[in-house]
């Protein structure tokens, strides 16, 4: 049985008939219970769960760093859901029922913060990815007292290695350690900067793939 809170204009605690209410990070809302569907399985319904189990996989493998890159937009909803959002919506291709997440327009981090300049990656010695960016402290809004975000993912692992607290923008170099298991496999690279309280971020910056030495 559901309950109406504060008259007939308050929240909506349960169910009364077809419609269910509730409340979610001090959110009330209602909802329509649907009505049982012939044949949930149409093709747009596949489509969708298709491109959602693989925006799902990506974000999963990369907790750590969407914690921290989506933070400024977690306005009554968590990291996760935003860069949910997002990616799903701007960053994944292919016709049905292959789709993929074009890593090119998948921002991993999202801010107003100045960003990567002239990134680029090293994989020539084993274990390791060097990230190189030029010091662009003196432009925009960039800090001398900025850090480098920095993501090696691996697809076919579907795990990754972040960076929230690197080195200085300044020092234009940091090498991230990767697992010896890594090695042969294909890795996606993403760089990005978080100024020195952690309140802002850049928005990331794809440097391309490579195969782990």
């Amino acid at each position: 049985m559901g309950k109406i809170a504060q008259g007939i204009l308050g929240g909506l605690s349960g169910k009364v008939g077809n419609v269910i209410g509730g409340s979610w990070k001090g959110i009330d809302y209602i909802r329509i219970k649907p009505s049982s569907v012939a044949n949930p399985r149409t093709e747009g319904q596949v489509n969708q769960r298709n491109r959602f189990t693989v925006t799902l996989e990506f974000l999963q493998a990369i907790k750590p760093f969407i914690k921290q890159g989506y933070k400024s937009l977690a306005i009554k909803k968590t990291e996760f859901n935003a860069a949910m959002s997002y990616i799903l919506n701007n960053a994944v291709t292919g016709t049905a029922p292959n789709f993929n997440v074009d890593y090119n327009d998948a921002l991993v981090s999202r801010g107003g913060l100045s960003g990567v300049l002239n990134g680029t990656t090293d994989l020539t010695n084993p274990g390791e990815v060097t990230f190189d960016w030029d010091d662009n402290s003196a432009e925009g809004n960039a800090n001398t007292t900025d850090k480098a975000m920095l993501l090696v993912y691996n697809p076919a692992k579907k795990e990754s290695i972040s960076v929230i607290d690197g080195n200085l923008r300044t020092s234009g170099s940091q090498t991230v350690v990767i697992p010896t298991t890594y090695a042969g496999d294909t890795v996606e690279l993403f760089a990005a900067f978080i100024n020195a309280d952690g309140s802002q971020v850049s928005n990331s910056t794809y440097l391309g793939s490579g195969t782990a030495q």
